[in-house]
């Protein structure tokens, strides 16, 4: 027959503890008995009761002792302890109810009183225990449900950008390299896995504003006109109209608003400058420039990551930040990053594994976010 719990009872006097014994016992509880508190906590630690009925007043460790160690201990410390005590004082009571204790009942008990605080506090503990069992399995099932939203979620913004690059051959790939620079900055720079999770969703999609302009402009090979530039710049406040009601864990649409944006307010749409700029925005900027000189355009052959680096080294402290910037330049030139043009960074460490791209001068038809000689990604 299964017995209605396990308690350990704790009296140093052994005619009490026999009586208080026998009663559990007579009513289906399996009972363990202590009759001095150093075995009392011995035996709760070595096998935690789900209750401890519990003398005070024993030589050597007293009850309040026993009570205040156990509730110290984490495998102990939620456990209902019932003071049984032939003190009356209310300071007793109060002290007991202090430390932790559940309940305190007076010797001599009456029995019916005793099993039934008993009963209430054992089915208080399980209820505890039960809902805290509900509570763990909602969580996981949430965080699981959470795992699958994010998959979806990500899904959708793959989606997005694979538009977007259908529409520019040219820059294939430009997203998904610009994640992996900028997420490499990020750790350096010490951001959390979450903050750096949401700058790459940023970065894989800051271009989705582009899908409003005319292919023919995007794969342009020459000169854009003072026009043509200006509806290209329209492209980060567009991709912020795009991802603005998309309820992402991140201010995924202003980093992507921001991207174009200077320390000195020579950027675009809003001319914001040095700390209005989002921290992901910042990494985002240098990130872009670094992918979008490395790589070929339509208007020209790729420049080289030398050129690329130089750019941002140049102009550190006034158009970008200069501790991203410091960061950018010791991934690439100590750390041995290299763009891997099918969408990957490696990690081939050695200044030899990263052979130099002969930089060449911009054509004129290259692009600047900032200024008219310094050549920036769009």
């Amino acid at each position: 027959m299964r017995h209605k719990g396990e308690i350990l009872a704790v009296d140093d006097t052994p005619a009490s503890l026999r009586l208080l014994t026998d009663i559990l016992r007579g009513e289906g509880y399996q009972v363990r008995s202590a009759i001095s508190g150093e075995l009392a906590l011995g035996a709760a630690m070595r096998q935690p009761p789900e209750l401890v009925l519990l003398d005070i007043n024993m030589p050597g460790m007293d009850g309040f002792e026993v009570c205040t160690r156990l509730k110290q201990d984490e495998r102990t410390r939620d456990l209902p302890v019932i003071f049984v005590s032939a003190s009356a004082e209310t300071g007793e009571k109060v002290k007991g109810l202090q430390i932790g204790a559940v309940d305190y009942v007076t010797k001599p008990f009456q029995r019916e009183e005793l099993l039934a605080r008993v009963h209430t506090h054992l089915e208080l503990y399980r209820l505890r225990h039960r809902l805290e069992d509900v509570v763990a399995e909602r969580t996981h099932s949430l965080h699981q449900s959470e795992l699958k939203l994010r998959k979806t979620l990500l899904d959708s913004v793959m989606a997005i950008a694979a538009t977007v690059e259908m529409r520019d051959p040219y820059t294939a790939g430009h997203q998904r390299r610009v994640a992996e620079i900028g997420a490499a900055i990020a750790r350096d720079l010490g951001m959390s896995e979450h903050r750096v999770e949401g700058l790459r969703l940023a970065c894989v999609v800051h271009d989705v504003g582009k899908v409003k302009i005319p292919a023919e402009i995007l794969n342009k090979p020459g000169r854009l006109s003072k026009l043509e530039f200006e509806l290209i710049k329209n492209h980060a406040q567009d991709g912020y109209e795009v991802l603005k009601e998309i309820d992402f864990p991140w201010p995924i649409a202003q980093f992507v608003l921001q991207h174009h944006e200077r320390l000195d307010g020579s950027g675009y749409p809003n001319g914001l400058k040095g700390e209005q700029i989002l921290p992901e925005s910042r990494i985002l900027s240098v990130a872009d420039v670094i992918e979008a000189m490395a790589s070929h355009r339509p208007y020209r052959p790729g420049l080289g990551i030398e050129a690329a680096l130089t750019e941002i080294e140049v102009n550190r402290g006034d158009l970008f930040d200069s501790e991203v910037v410091e960061v950018a330049l010791n991934l690439f030139r100590h750390k041995g990053y290299q763009i891997d043009f099918s969408g990957r960074i490696s990690t081939t460490w050695g200044p030899a594994s990263c052979p130099p791209l002969a930089p060449t001068d911009a054509p004129s038809g290259s692009l600047s976010a900032a200024s008219n000689t310094s050549p920036s990604p769009v």
